[in-house]
């Protein structure tokens, strides 16, 4: 089996660690235990691209049981966990190819190699495979019934292929689901960006100005766990909805050029472009801590950082310290890529158990309905979504009410006023 992994012998551990991820992941428990009796995705093949951690480990196993030809590879050079890697081609008969740290060129070969599987679903995570798929795999568009979008950053691109309808195939939009970006975003990204910024720099978030870089779903989780931390948070925004939400949530809002003079702390969080530039990196205070936490680094503008730089070193994992021309040191982390998953282990099993849920069923989903699909971004159907909540629930062992049938005609009515 062809595969492309650090080191084999890690697979143990990686073992431990998938099941270790498994046990707070009951809902996708519960999907896999039906796949396998059901096997719904007997006759398909997955290319995934994904962060390969624990939590991908038992999504593309949930996804080999129903019947699926899965392979996979990294959404993200710095995302892998090299023992959860070597532990599914090992252990679980899958073949991945993805190294934590590799280079671009690596990168995109891997991308190539999981395509070169003649997948008919498409499993994305940034759509870097869509990417690929429209400007250099046209020919795989006769294979392919679908896709799903795991980020917002990807869906962002795919909805601007549907616009300029060169779209290829459909796709669903995992992401906007409730039960992945209420939770995924602001929970997971919440306690995981905090983790990584914490585990890469050990330093003490009390009493420091966090600056947030966006106040989306994600941006509201780091927010508000940075002030848990107690943190004065600062936010800043091009959107006055959020901006105003923000306030209204307690945070300070101002421009980026303010808050860079102001900040102990910056993560973008915004799926854009240069949000922080080298004129803010300049008026940064000496010992500035920089992190991204939205999908790709382009968020943080490092060929500037680099042109305004004397010196550069590497002062402890995954913290690079620059020496700026002002003589101040400014500290990146994670080489400005996913800092959640670079200095960290990503999202907790739990959170991810409702947003690979999703992924799980939008498969089963595509492959009893991609004849009837048109060539643009869907969303999860409701029924999905709230099937998922239910089950989480469940597992949770929390019990809601019900409408009354008086309810449910009242709520279905017009004419029952004051």
């Amino acid at each position: 089996m062809k595969s492309d992994v650090k080191n084999i012998s890690l697979a143990a551990k990686g073992k431990l660690r998938i099941e270790w991820a498994k046990k707070d992941m009951q809902v996708l428990s519960l999907i896999e235990a039906r796949f396998q009796k059901q096997k719904p995705l007997k006759g398909s093949k997955i290319a995934c691209c994904l962060h390969v951690t624990t939590e991908t480990g038992n999504l593309v196993r949930v996804l080999k049981a129903g019947g699926a030809e899965v392979s996979l590879c990294a959404s993200n050079p710095l995302s892998t966990q090299d023992d959860v890697a070597a532990s599914l081609v090992k252990d679980y008969g899958i073949p991945v190819f993805a190294i934590k740290g590799e280079n671009i060129k690596t990168y995109y070969d891997h991308l190539h190699a999981v395509l070169d599987f003649e997948p008919n679903l498409t499993m994305d995570d940034g759509a870097d495979l869509v990417s690929v798929i429209h400007q250099k795999r046209k020919n795989l568009a006769t294979y392919l019934w679908a896709g799903t979008e795991e980020t917002t950053t990807g869906v962002i691109r795919l909805k601007s292929l549907e616009a300029k309808k060169l779209l290829m195939y459909p796709i669903i939009a995992v992401n906007d689901a409730m039960t992945k970006h209420f939770f995924d975003n602001r929970y997971g990204t919440g306690q995981s960006t905090i983790d990584g910024v914490i585990r890469a720099t050990n330093r003490l978030l009390a009493g420091s100005s966090f600056v947030v870089c966006g106040y989306g779903w994600c941006g509201r989780g780091l927010a508000m766990r940075a002030a848990g931390m107690g943190a004065k948070v600062i936010v800043t925004e091009v959107d006055p909805l959020r901006a105003l939400q923000a306030n209204m949530d307690g945070y300070q809002v101002m421009p980026i050029n303010e808050a860079a003079k102001k900040g102990d702390f910056f993560v973008t969080v915004t799926g854009d472009v240069n949000v922080i530039r080298a004129e803010h990196m300049r008026s940064m205070k000496d010992g500035a801590i920089l992190a991204n936490s939205g999908h790709f680094d382009a968020e943080l503008d490092l060929k500037g950082l680099a042109k305004i730089t004397k010196s550069r070193r590497i002062i402890r994992d995954f913290v690079e310290e620059f020496n700026l021309i002002n003589g101040r040191n400014i500290y990146l982390l994670g080489d400005g890529r996913l800092v959640n998953l670079a200095s960290a282990e990503g999202h907790p099993a739990s959170v991810m158990d409702m947003s690979f849920a999703n992924q799980a069923l939008s498969a089963e989903y595509v492959a009893k309905n991609y004849k009837r699909m048109q060539k643009r971004v869907y969303s999860v159907p409701e029924d999905i979504d709230q099937m998922i909540a239910r089950l989480k629930l469940k597992a949770l062992g929390i019990k809601i009410d019900t409408l009354t049938a008086e309810q449910k005609n009242y709520l279905s009515s017009w004419d029952m006023g004051t």
